[in-house]
């Protein structure tokens, strides 16, 4: 495996390690930190054989991280530290939710209707703006205009999230239409009739 693959490899199992982090912090409250963590993270990671004392350095260093981004907050109960979700972090994780919600989606039947979100992010708000750009795109939006992007199922429940979360209010619009002119491409770019 070359540089860039490890690499790759290594920026997935952090990702990955945060999920799971998030999604028990959100399912069991709190997380004693120090704490072997197996129980519920190793099912969250796949439940593969791991060295113990890698996994507890990689899940602490995980916490920090989280703890960096504002979304895992640490608090001192009994004399024990603990990790628990921010507001923040539970927005992230329902985020998350409900991106892999809307690509179970696309198995459902197309109702004929167009779901367009159009925006207007100001340039002094770019990384805003490409993080936006960047979650419609894992999400599978095309692109129509720089500020287009157009999706043929209903994602009223991720634009919701998606304008919490990057704080832009009336900045991101999201509209039903019936018909795209010569939308004939799109069809066969979402394999719909």
């Amino acid at each position: 495996m070359g540089g860039l693959e490890t690499e790759a490899k290594k920026i997935r199992r952090r990702g990955q390690i945060q999920k799971a982090l998030l999604t028990t912090l959100l399912i069991g409250g709190m997380i004693a930190i120090g704490a072997t963590p197996r129980i519920n993270i190793l099912k969250l990671l796949g439940n593969k054989k791991r060295n113990q004392y890698r996994l507890k350095h990689q899940v602490n260093d995980a916490l920090i991280r989280l703890s960096r981004k504002g979304l895992v907050a640490f608090v001192i109960k009994e004399g024990r530290k603990f990790a628990r979700l921010t507001p923040a972090g539970s927005q992230r994780l329902k985020l998350e939710q409900e991106k892999a919600a809307l690509l179970l989606q696309r198995k459902k039947r197309w109702d004929k209707r167009w779901r367009v979100i159009i925006f207007d992010i100001p340039e002094r708000r770019r990384g805003v703006r490409s993080r936006l750009r960047a979650i419609m795109q894992e999400c599978g939006f095309v692109r129509l205009q720089d500020s287009v992007w157009v999706y043929p199922h209903d994602c009223e429940d991720l634009t919701v999230l998606m304008k919490a979360e990057l704080k832009t209010g009336s900045s991101i619009l999201y509209m039903v239409v019936e018909k795209i002119e010569n939308d004939a491409w799109l069809k066969k770019h979402f394999s719909i009739k």
